[in-house]
């Protein structure tokens, strides 16, 4: 046999035996970590919106007055 064969034959082995190892401890670590309900990335959840800061003069929607009078037209 050429050194060629018998190195892609080893090499195909360590890639088995790899895929093996791996699969075994993945498969571990999802039965223990399944029935969390924790997504894992920490912190305080906070669930209100940025306050965001406009040019002058600028006004959201939502906070401009809610009644306005018109003005009077000067003929």
């Amino acid at each position: 046999m050429s050194s060629l064969i018998i190195d892609l034959i080893l090499c195909g082995l360590a890639y088995v035996i790899l895929i093996y190892v791996m699969a075994t401890m993945t498969k571990n670590s999802l039965r223990k970590g399944g029935s969390s309900e924790d997504d894992g990335d920490g912190g305080i959840e906070d669930l209100t919106p940025p306050k965001i800061d406009l040019p002058p003069g600028v006004q959201w929607p939502s906070d401009s007055p809610k009644s306005r009078v018109p003005e009077s037209m000067e003929v």
